[in-house]
Order: structure tokens, then sequence, then C-alpha cells
């Protein structure tokens, strides 16, 4: 297969499918290492004696960082380059990891937990590497590869580390096991950082004119901009608040309190940092070819809300959902029925990337997320009368949507402004995290069929608002770093 349609996965001498697998590679290495605690829960929870309520913290610990990690590796990997932040991370991550593995207190497992919630931030990287090798024609099909592949590696990390800990024997099986996946992420970071380059030979690779928030391009973008940061702040919030003793009792009312304090203190001083890297140029008026509209990124944020975070909730919750919706399942055997979900992945999201290039962006975009609102709402109806096979069928046809539509969110991203697409995609990647903690924390107070049916309302109210977005068409400017404009070609 050839043309700017087409992506022949075959072709490795064509130097972005190298790129391209070799970046979906690294990104399935850091959800491994992020998942890696999952399937071993068992292991640990006999090894530290753990309350099923230490168990949750853990879980929660998980994923607290990876919402400010993603807005600070967009920041990074647009400043630095996807090269030297995808390989730094990965060697980040392996030290994290053997750490993790070699805790000898609850305490220290926490808090190697909490930490290694950065390493979710390695999917930002990949989206701006891959967007700055494939044409405006194939991008999407090419971030649809890459992220439901690369997505792929908690699945991997549940189907293989229980067995590898069986195979490396003894109470500290699961320690090797870990510490396996840690020094691969290394070995790996180290040959990505060899092989890999930013952009085709002879591109130039953008970066922002100022580092520590996106450029906008009116008044009217940078108070929209400063609100669609704030749920972020409200998100990490409540994580804190779910670990006091109001929920699983691992942090104390003032230490909850001295978080929010320094959240609130956070927010300002980025709020700052937007206004520094924007006041001056908007003062001084932003040419029309170097205009974009930021409602296009609020669009892509709730957008991946919904599928990315439902995905995350959904994926948390639904080995137990079948356990107790269904009589006679055994907890393996409702894994397996749930695993259904993940492995949509491998097809879903190349091709909400090919509807996007296909069809339109926004057509797309709205088509997957209607149906993913369609598919919710049929799982809220999902009973102990239902025939097992059905249920699981619905469960398919509700992921595939999930994943199709975060395929063509991120189909998306790389056409809004090429120099600020890390920072694009860690903003939509966060909002994603903001929409798990969301749906994650209804659902501790509602039961399975209200959980699934408030994610298909709130489906339902981001499909209007895609209905809204303008499709990225024509040419946008970039400026050359000896001062100079290139026109690039965004749809």
């Amino acid at each position: 297969m050839s043309g700017d349609h087409k992506i022949n996965l075959f072709a490795l001498s064509d130097p972005k499918i190298k790129t391209l697998h070799i970046t979906w590679f690294a990104f399935f290495l850091t959800f491994v290492v992020w998942f890696n605690h999952a399937p071993l829960l068992v292991f640990m929870k006999e090894a530290f004696d753990m309350t099923s309520q230490q168990v949750k913290a853990l879980m929660i610990l998980n994923v607290a960082l990876t919402i400010p990690a993603r807005i600070i590796i967009g920041i990074l990997v647009d400043k630095l380059g996807p090269r030297k932040v995808y390989s730094s991370l990965l060697v980040l991550s392996s030290f994290l990891c053997l750490a993790f593995s070699m805790a000898n207190t609850y305490e220290q497992l926490a808090l190697m937990r909490f930490l290694m919630g950065f390493v979710g931030a390695g999917f930002v990287i990949g989206i701006r590497m891959v967007g700055e090798w494939f044409p405006h024609k194939s991008v999407g099909v090419a971030e649809g590869i890459y992220g439901g592949w690369g997505n792929f590696g908690s699945a991997a990390a549940a189907m293989s580390l229980p067995t590898l800990a069986l195979l490396y024997g003894g109470e500290d099986g699961w320690r090797y096991a870990l510490a396996t996946t840690g020094i691969i992420a290394g070995i790996y970071g180290i040959f990505y950082y060899i092989t890999a380059r930013n952009t085709p030979k002879g591109s130039t690779y953008f970066k922002p004119k100022k580092s520590g928030g996106l450029e906008v391009t009116s008044y009217k973008d940078l108070y929209l901009y400063l609100l669609m940061n704030i749920p972020m702040y409200i998100a990490l919030g409540v994580l804190a608040w779910k670990l006091s003793p109001s929920g699983l009792a691992l942090l104390t009312d003032t230490a909850m309190y001295s978080i929010w304090g320094i959240l609130v203190a956070l927010y300002i001083y980025q709020a700052k940092q937007i206004w520094n890297v924007n006041h001056e140029h908007l003062k001084a008026g932003v040419p029309e070819l170097d205009k974009y509209k930021f409602k296009q990124v609020a669009i892509l944020d709730w957008s991946y809300f919904v599928t990315f975070g439902s995905e995350l909730a959904v994926v948390s919750m639904l080995p137990l959902f079948f356990l107790e919706t269904f009589e006679g399942l055994d907890p393996v055997k409702a894994g397996l029925l749930a695993s259904g979900f993940a492995f949509m992945n491998l097809v879903a999201r190349p091709t909400g990337g090919w509807f996007s290039d296909n069809f339109g962006r926004r057509k797309s975009l709205m088509i997957l997320i209607g149906g993913l609102a369609v598919g919710y709402f049929i799982l809220s109806q999902v009973n102990s009368g239902w025939w097992i096979p059905a249920a699981v069928a619905a469960t398919m046809m509700c992921s595939f949507f999930v994943q199709a539509g975060e395929g063509a969110v991120f189909a998306i991203v790389p056409l809004i402004k090429r120099r600020m697409t890390g920072q694009i995609a860690g903003m939509a990647g966060a909002y994603g995290n903001v929409g798990a903690v969301t749906y994650l924390t209804i659902l501790s107070f509602v039961d399975y069929s209200t959980f699934f049916m408030v994610i298909g309302c709130s489906a339902l109210v981001i499909f209007f608002i895609a209905a809204m977005m303008d499709e990225p068409r024509g040419q946008i400017s970039e400026v050359l770093p000896d001062g100079t404009v290139q026109m690039i070609d965004v749809g």
C-alpha cells in the first residue's frame, strides 16, 4: 500500500513506519510499567497484609500524579523533542519500578506507586512524534495505531505478569516480575534514544516561542484556557479527599487541607505563567494565518474526558460488575469476560483514526461519541437475567465506540498547532484522567446501572458540544528558527 491515505505497517524500510513501530512499543512499555501492579495485587496484599482500603488507596495513587504529569510532559516535549523526553521517561520509570519492587513497608509501596503515576504521561510524547512523521491525510490512522497498540500494554501486563511471578517462584516472585518490566523499560529507553529521530530528514521541529503554557490567539481564548485548567485541580482535590478520613483514611484532614491549599497556589502560579506567555503577543496582535481557536482544544479535552475517562473507570470496575451481576462466575472468569473491553484497543483506536481521516474530523467524532452514549445506555440495562454472551457483546460494542472515539480525538490533536502539539495532547490526556476520577467518584455513590447511565448522559452533552467544533482546514503558519514563516497543511 502506498500514498498519503494508506499505511503499510510491513514497510520497515520506510523511516516513518519504523518510527511508528518503535514509538508505539515505547508507549506499550510505559503502560506495562504503569499498570504492572494491578495483576499482582493479590501477591502484594498477602506480602504486606493489606486491607481492602489500602488496596483501593494504591489504585487511586497510581492515577493521581498522571494529571499534572501530562501537562508537564507536554511542555517538555514541545521544548526538547520527543526523542529525549521518551528516552528519559523510560529510564526514569525503570528506576521507579525497581524501587517499587523493593519496597519493604506499605508506606514505601504507596509512595513509589504515587511517583510511578508520572509514567502514565508517556502517551503524550508519541502523539507529537507521530504527528511529525505522518502527513495530515493519514495521521489519524497512525495516531490510532500508536494509541491502540500502546494502550494494550495494560492488558499484556494483566495476561503475563502473574505467570511470570509464578515462574520466578517463591515469596518474592512478584517482586522479580515487577523488576523485569522496569529493566526492559530502561534498556528500551536507551535503544529509543539511539534509534529515534524527532522529524523526517530535512524537516524542522517547531518549538513554542515561550514555555509555561499554551499560546492562544485572542483574549477570549485566554479566559477560556484559564477556565479549562480548573477541572484538573478540582480532580486532584477530589483525589486528596478520597484519601482523607472521609474516604480511605490514608491522609489526615490536616494533610488534605494542606494539599488543597497547595493546589490553589499552583493554579494561581500557572495562571500567572499563562498570562506571561500570552499577554505581549496578544497586545501586539496575532497575524491571521497564525491564529487557531482554543475552542477546538476545549472540545477535544471534554471528548477525551468521556472517552478515555470512562474507559479507565469502567476497566477498574468491570470484573467486579460481572462477578456481582451473574451467579456462578468466579473471579478468574469474571476477569476474562471483562478483558474484552481492553482488547478492543487493538482495532478500535486505529479505526477511529481512519474514520476521522476519511469521513471528516467533526462528523466522525460526533458519530463515535453518539455510539458511546448508546453503548452505555445498553450496559445500564444489563442485569442477572441477561444471557452472559449478550452482556459481553454489549460490553465490546460499547468499548469499540469508546476507543474509536479516543482515536478520533487524537486524529485532530496534531492538526491544531504543530509547535504546541505536545501541550495540546498533554491537556487532552489530563482530561482523560479527570474523567476517570469523576466517574469513579460517582460510582462510589450509586449502583452500576446508574453509573453507566450517568456516563451515557454526559456523553450526550459532549455530543452536542462536539457539534460546535470547527474542523482544522487549509494552512496555518509556523515560524522557523531563523524567523522565516513556513505554511503547514492541516486538512
